[in-house]
């Protein structure tokens, strides 16, 4: 691979980024603010028969997870067949009863879907979780390849990599196809939200309109978008970037001041798409994720392509039996969090804290899932000059319209603390571009 003269670039590549405002948001202490996603430039590679074998798992994993999300809101067969117990469903914060019985159009629930995955030093990808509510960072690897192929074309000419700038047309065709029929809009909670670059990049790319809740109202059972004169336009479709709870304050929070009030009752009736459909966040949870493999099985009849991590549910008694022998050398998640939050490392804790855990996971083991270390493969970056390696995971981008599509991309991202394995952006981490070989 020759990557040389790209990586002279790097500074310069950073600079742009800053310019055109490539930041991310994180609420701390009740204070917004605003930083830069470092960008590394030397490349995550991956070679077109290992990207062959990710892709044909991540098609069968989304697959699966959007027959159980039908099944979950309709029969629920898969409960009663004894393969998910009851508990992990309705106890879920990501369950919507307000779901029930609605199918959104076409019968897609997740058309976005945000894989989160490492590779082991054994060469194994493991799954570590599945994003379907509102998955973030396609837009960084597409405006740092944009940048890159400025700064540097010669090297995109020399390597025989795929070009991620399908993105966009990807996510159009999806929005499109279960359009029903109307704009095409991005619904984003404004400007103080932390992906907010990336929903104004993507309106740019893919064409659609870039609105706020206020600029879009319900009547006689459809939405429309008010233009800036005034008029009314039908809305057909809504790539929303707001959370479940805050979407609709007439059917959900009440107290949602960026939601559209009865948008969900005119979803309901079929009259306008909502990606992704509400009430995903159950296929999501952590504890859920335990049994995507067994869901594999059950729905498709075939055996998962890809491994999840080793996985324990305390909720099991030979599980919690496993994690209070083990408890020093496992991770644990709290399932409701996200963004690195709620991670613990039994190994990291003194013995009071470990202490206090444990009778928290006696109280609550629905709460928690333990998951092995893996000791994932670590990644080149560049800091401050000199080549040193940290750790990475790969945010794998599946869309959904009438099959699944894998992006011959993703992002990488990386821990930028030589000791940490939290690789998240809100923990400070940076992210580099992944390229996918062709033959």
């Amino acid at each position: 691979m020759k990557q040389p003269d790209l990586l002279k670039h790097t500074d310069q590549v950073n600079e742009q980024m800053a310019r055109y405002g490539v930041k991310f948001g994180i609420y701390k202490n009740n204070v917004f603010k605003e930083q830069l996603f470092p960008f590394d430039a030397i490349p995550r590679v991956i070679e077109h028969n290992e990207f062959g074998i990710l892709e044909k798992g991540l098609k069968q994993r989304v697959l699966a997870l959007n027959l159980f999300l039908k099944d979950i809101y309709s029969k629920k067969q898969i409960v009663k067949d004894g393969i998910v117990p009851e508990d992990f469903i309705f106890a879920s914060s990501g369950y919507m009863a307000e779901c029930e019985g609605v199918v959104p159009a076409k019968g897609i629930y997740s058309h976005i879907s945000g894989i989160d995955l490492v590779k082991g030093k054994d060469g194994t990808w493991y799954i570590l979780e599945d994003n379907l509510r509102v998955p973030s960072g396609a837009s960084y690897p597409m405006i740092a390849r944009e940048l890159c192929r400025r700064s540097s074309p010669e090297t995109f000419r020399d390597n025989r990599l795929e070009d991620n700038r399908n993105y966009a047309g990807l996510l159009r065709w999806t929005m499109d196809y279960v359009n029903t029929g109307g704009h095409t809009v991005i619904l984003t909670p404004g400007r103080y939200n932390a992906a907010y670059f990336e929903h104004s990049y993507l309106a740019e790319k893919t064409g659609a309109h870039l609105v706020t809740g206020s600029e879009l109202k319900v009547e006689n059972d459809r939405l429309y978008y008010i233009s800036a004169d005034g008029s009314m336009e039908q809305v057909g479709a809504v790539y929303r970037r707001i959370s479940d709870e805050y979407l609709d304050p007439m059917n959900f929070n009440p107290e949602s001041l960026i939601g559209i009030p009865h948008i969900y009752d005119v979803f309901r009736k079929g009259n306008v798409a909502l990606l992704n459909a509400p009430g995903n966040g159950v296929a999501d949870d952590k504890g859920i994720y335990y049994f995507v493999p067994k869901m594999v099985k059950y729905y498709l009849g075939e055996e998962a392509v890809l491994n999840n991590a080793p996985t324990y549910l305390p909720f099991y008694k030979e599980d919690m039996a496993y994690v209070l022998e083990h408890f020093d050398s496992l991770v644990l998640k709290d399932v409701a969090e996200a963004g690195g939050y709620g991670v613990v490392f039994g190994s990291s804790m003194s013995k009071e804290q470990k202490k206090d855990f444990i009778r928290l996971l006696e109280k609550e083991p629905r709460r928690f899932i333990a998951q092995e270390v893996i000791d994932f493969e670590d990644l080149d970056i560049m800091d401050n000059g000199e080549i040193v390696p940290r750790k990475a995971d790969l945010r794998a981008f599946v869309l959904m319209a009438d099959e699944p599509v894998v992006w011959k991309s993703g992002l990488t991202r990386f821990s930028r603390n030589p000791d940490s394995f939290i690789v998240n952006s809100s923990q400070g981490g940076g992210f580099k571009d992944t390229w996918v070989l062709y033959q």
